[in-house]
């Protein structure tokens, strides 16, 4: 009788596509919108960005999807929220000046 040898053996089992990756949760924005920008804004944009990872282990791919894109239109309205502050708080006292050199 001969030895046959068996077939050899793939490193890894394929079961189909590979995992794609999950999207980015914009966790740092949001942190950083939470404390240079617009408090309550950045925190709506934290709460987004956390439930992107626990949907995703969940399988809700998409909605994982719609978290991340949520967390990064919290963080982009809390910087433009921070921005208009800004501008606002810089014609306050240009006004406020040339009203008070007037006198």
């Amino acid at each position: 009788m001969t030895d046959i040898p068996p077939p050899p053996m793939s490193p890894e089992p394929s079961y189909g596509a590979p995992a794609p990756q999950p999207p980015n949760n914009n966790l740092v924005w949001a942190i950083l919108t939470t404390v240079l920008c617009c408090l309550p804004l950045g925190i709506v944009a934290i709460v987004k960005a956390a439930e992107v990872n626990s949907k995703w282990q969940a399988g809700d791919y998409a909605g994982a999807q719609a978290s991340a894109e949520a967390a990064k239109k919290w963080s982009i309205w809390s910087a433009v929220a921070a921005a208009i502050v800004a501008v606002l708080y810089i014609l306050f006292f240009v006004v406020l000046g040339a009203a008070s050199s007037s006198y």
